[in-house]
């Protein structure tokens, strides 16, 4: 039994893929690689952009020909297992080294290379009739995408500052294209070239008349663009005036190819925005976690602590207003233990009272009774004591002076 017939299934939705004057696999080799490395490499503009496979959106390297120098054909590398073609493509700052499968392929790059860099087909390489006449569309294509354009050498600056850049970076290039002094569309061409060890620098004029340049010499020359300004003048001192570029373009996200889980495909992912880190040391990755730091409190005082007060001595600690503490939040902090004020030295201490001696027992012990309450008769005869007995059996035994003072308070009137 036939088994029914399920619809197509429509292709899977990707990136749209770039559109290059040509394209093909090119193995290349940089001045700072070991050995060459094969891309999907397709020429867009006068920029070269090489990708991991033919299925790829995005490009992983690009190589700029703003500085290009010529075009060479390399020797074969004379080893039958190794049947490649070889090529080097000359800038003014480096040497780029490819590697083809053809001849007709090495023809094909040179050709469209030449093409979008000189803005002519060319007419000294072995090519056929489509190949020429595909160079021919992407001849339009790159007119007309330059008249839409300024060139990168073009920079706002005046004369003196145009001079100033063209010898402090003279590697970036020597030809230089600059608004006109006199405030119209008009611009001008500044050139630095070194002469017997001098540096000589010249400037030209280049006239705007409706869509078209002129070129302001003997022979006055019209070109249809800028970059058609800055052709000229390259292609007309045997590539000696090269235009200047001070930054290279630079990518502005970070990202990295990744294989598709579902196809395979490469596919270009940007990289999310890294956090910025935190002060101090960042933690190490799959170990113990790190503990926070424990803060660490002064003691409120460098000072000791007083010591204790001996209980067995007897100390007058006196009764003071504390001083007022001076916060600016008017809050006192409670201090870690209880200050206790150090004692105060009294000009005369007090001292516990004196027992009386005890009497010696004798003869004299009845004469020094009598004695002493004679006194206190004498002192006091209208008291109405006058005997001791009158205080009470409990002050017979008792000293001279207190019985003084006790006498004198109990004669007080309440």
């Amino acid at each position: 039994m036939a088994s029914a017939l399920s619809p197509p299934r429509g292709p899977k939705g990707k990136g749209a893929l770039p559109s290059h004057y040509y394209e093909s696999f090119l193995e290349k080799k940089g001045p700072h690689d070991q050995d060459y490395k094969k891309f999907w490499a397709g020429l867009q503009g006068c920029t070269l952009y090489f990708y991991n496979s033919n299925r790829d959106s995005q490009h992983v390297e690009k190589l700029g020909l703003g500085a290009f120098v010529r075009l060479s054909d390399e020797a074969p590398g004379g080893s039958p297992r190794d049947p490649g073609i070889y090529f080097s493509l000359v800038l003014w700052n480096q040497e780029i080294k490819f590697k083809v499968e053809s001849l007709e392929s090495r023809e094909m790059w040179k050709g469209f290379i030449l093409t979008v860099v000189e803005l002519r087909v060319p007419s000294n390489l072995t090519l056929l009739p489509g190949h020429l006449y595909m160079m021919a569309e992407a001849l339009a294509k790159e007119e007309a995408r330059r008249a839409l354009e300024v060139p990168p050498c073009f920079l706002r600056v005046s004369r003196l500052e145009a001079q100033l850049l063209l010898e402090r970076y003279p590697e970036c290039g020597n030809l230089l294209l600059r608004p006109s002094g006199d405030g119209a569309d008009d611009v001008s061409v500044t050139t630095r070239q070194t002469l017997h060890g001098t540096p000589v620098f010249r400037h030209y004029k280049v006239k705007r008349e409706g869509s078209k340049y002129v070129i302001d010499v003997e022979d006055p020359l019209s070109c249809a663009s800028l970059d058609a300004v800055v052709n000229y003048f390259v292609s007309n001192t045997n590539r000696r005036l090269v235009p200047f570029r001070l930054d290279e373009d630079y990518e502005k996200v970070l990202g990295h190819v990744e294989a598709d889980k579902e196809n395979g495909e490469s596919v270009w992912v940007a990289s999310s925005a890294p956090v910025a880190p935190g002060p101090g040391p960042a933690p190490a990755s799959g170990g113990r976690k790190q503990l926070p730091p424990v803060p660490i409190t002064p003691p409120p005082s460098q000072d000791k602590p007083p010591l204790l007060l001996n209980q067995n001595e007897n100390y007058v600690i006196p009764i003071a207003d504390a001083p007022a503490a001076d916060y600016e939040n008017e809050d006192v902090p409670s201090p870690s233990w209880q200050v206790v004020p150090k004692p105060r030295k009294l000009a005369k201490s007090l001292k516990p009272p004196i027992a009386p001696k005890p009497e010696p027992k004798g003869v004299n012990s009845g004469l020094a009774k009598k004695l002493a309450v004679g006194s206190v008769q004498a002192l006091f005869p209208t008291t109405g004591f006058g005997s001791v007995h009158a205080l009470g059996p409990a002050y017979q035994n008792t000293p001279v002076p207190f019985l003084i003072w006790k006498t004198i308070r109990l004669s007080k009137p309440s």
